[in-house]
């Protein structure tokens, strides 16, 4: 039996980040074997990954890639702010927009199929992505993305980590990225009135009408006020029609207008939009921590 040094164990730990006693019993295993050592890690870090696959994952960072007319927004996911600090979580995060940008997959599923390897795992992005919820101890996942190819001029805008925005145009490339701060900025959900979708108009139109019902006013008066609330909204969520973020006297369609510059689309991405989060209790959550240590005392 091969003697197990501590600078083996620190050597382990190092190269997989695993707990000091389990690098310590995979060297054991392994007899010292330092590659079978880190290869049963690594089955380990894997079990621990699928664990933590059923977690929810609302937090996360949203980044983008762009080289020419080519470029990709995405969105990964983690179970905590903490973990979106985390160098090599975002190191995968950055290099998964690459790889959409570069490889256009079909979907998550052949994003992960890509060849990537980072931080001793590999040889796909899927496998780099279970190795680091291993090492971290979080789950983790791809959520979305978007692809953009073409002749259109593309500029991105990311506001920290959490709202990425990619804006496709032909003009002045100044404008076009303060539309994508203002995008990032007042959210708007449709490039014109005419581009906001039906639901969210009828959604409008409903409020609308029950608030003109409650007025008590003639029914003819009532349908102008329904008509002006859902123009209002329109103008309030279509991104040319709203008042620009840098100067409220003009609006972004005025803005452009003067700068000679056409906006052909936008992809606006905030993290964990639309995913419900858990409702953490803190004191179960110890109970129960507790109950389990007493039983496998």
């Amino acid at each position: 039996m091969a003697a197990i040094t501590a600078s083996m164990v620190g050597e382990l730990r190092a190269k997989t980040d695993a707990p000091m006693m389990e690098c310590k019993k995979a060297l054991t295993e392994a007899n010292g074997d330092m590659d079978k050592a880190e290869e049963l890690l690594r089955v380990k870090l894997g079990n621990k990954a699928a664990k933590a696959g059923s977690r929810i994952t609302a937090e996360g960072v949203v980044t983008a890639s762009i080289e020419g007319t080519t470029g990709a927004l995405l969105e990964v996911n983690c179970e905590t702010d903490f973990v979106t600090k985390n160098d090599s979580f975002l190191a995968m995060a950055r290099a998964a927009a690459e790889l959409v940008a570069k490889n256009n997959p079909a979907d998550v599923a052949a994003l992960g199929a890509l060849p990537y390897s980072q931080d001793s795992f590999g040889p796909t992005l899927e496998d780099v992505r279970k190795g680091l919820v291993g090492k971290i101890g979080e789950n983790m996942s791809f959520r979305r993305f978007k692809r953009f190819s073409g002749s259109n001029k593309l500029v991105s805008y990311l506001h920290g980590t959490r709202i990425g925005v990619v804006v496709e145009y032909q003009g002045d490339d100044v404008a076009a990225k303060d539309v994508a701060m203002h995008v990032a900025a007042m959210k708007p959900v449709a490039l014109s009135s005419a581009d906001v979708p039906a639901e969210l108009i009828e959604k409008e139109r409903n409020v609308a009408t029950a608030k003109a019902a409650e007025s008590g006013k003639p029914a003819d008066i009532a349908a102008k006020m329904i008509e002006g609330s859902v123009q209002k909204y329109l103008k309030e969520v279509s991104l040319l029609n709203q008042a620009f973020v840098k100067n409220d006297k003009q609006t972004v369609e005025q803005m452009l207008k003067a700068a000679n510059t056409t906006i052909k689309g936008f992809t606006l991405y905030v993290v964990g939009e639309g995913i419900e989060k858990k409702a953490d209790d803190f004191a179960a959550e110890v109970a129960a921590q507790v109950a389990a240590a007493k039983q496998a005392a």
